[in-house]
């Protein structure tokens, strides 16, 4: 593992502290500077559901911001590791053609709808799932970084499953909250390499 693979190991790790200590102590937020106009509007819109709802997405919002780094970070380990051994434009030959398609199928949902393009990069157009089939597409390469294929799997078949409350606008159950705090850990023990 890298220089730069450890600092990025510890940072994620310390995010993952981050987060248990504010669900001790919620109260220990840093203090933020004053809202924009944006924020502002957002404020006075949200003031209009029921605390109840309120509550939950802000419960829900700290979830969120795990696995928004959690998957983030795996999209960025996948790119840069099949980028370093096969140059940048690695995705034409070594990214499985069941990502190719999905790719391509949500890059022209977005066009016709008129959006702006989310990235240049088509592996932000792929679903989490996806993200560990590329992974096993390239075990070769990855065998040498993660520890374990099967772990692998067993971890990212997991992670997607509790990505969906998240990601949806669900409600994580206590267990599943146990859950996705060791199913993060499992991840970051991955990144360990092979022993």
């Amino acid at each position: 593992m890298t220089t730069d693979d450890q600092i990025q190991l510890f940072v994620l790790k310390c995010a993952a502290v981050k987060l248990a200590v504010d669900e001790i102590n919620p109260g220990a937020a840093v203090a933020r500077t004053p809202p924009s106009d944006a924020e502002a509007t957002i404020k006075s819109s949200v003031a209009q559901f029921s605390a109840d709802v309120r509550e939950n997405a802000v419960r829900m919002a700290e979830y969120y911001k795990l696995f928004y780094m959690l998957e983030n970070d795996i999209r960025k380990l996948i790119d840069e590791t099949l980028a370093e051994a096969y140059g940048p434009d690695w995705w034409d030959v070594h990214a499985p053609n069941t990502a190719k398609d999905e790719c391509k199928a949500n890059q022209q949902r977005e066009q016709e709808a008129g959006f702006t393009a989310r990235s240049d990069s088509e592996l932000d157009y792929v679903t989490f799932g996806h993200l560990g089939d590329i992974i096993r597409h390239n075990w070769t390469l990855f065998g040498g970084i993660l520890s374990n294929q099967k772990a692998m799997g067993r971890v990212m078949y997991s992670l997607n499953n509790l990505r969906g409350p998240i990601a949806h606008c669900g409600i994580l159950a206590e267990d599943e909250v146990d859950r996705l705090k060791l199913t993060v850990k499992d991840w970051f023990r991955l990144l360990e390499g092979p022993k």
